[in-house]
């Protein structure tokens, strides 16, 4: 199966990713390709402690935005 991640990177220059459909699942990373391998073995590792997500709880991925906000 399919899980979409958000995956960010700090001003430090490390990778943070998290798995929406799987909560309290995430991993951090020097390098992308390095977070990519921790996000496979974080997800196999709550998969055999959780199991699968119920299918009516998995969520659409829809897409990633960037919402500008004048501040006062």
């Amino acid at each position: 199966m399919k899980y979409y991640c958000l995956i960010e990177k700090d001003e430090d220059g490390y990778y943070y990713a998290s798995i929406p459909t799987l909560p309290g699942c995430f991993t951090q990373a020097k390098t992308y390709e390095e977070l990519i391998e921790r996000l496979h073995e974080a997800i196999s590792l709550y998969l055999d402690l959780n199991g699968p997500p119920d299918p009516d709880e998995i969520r659409e991925f829809v897409g990633v935005g960037a919402v500008e906000v004048n501040s006062t």
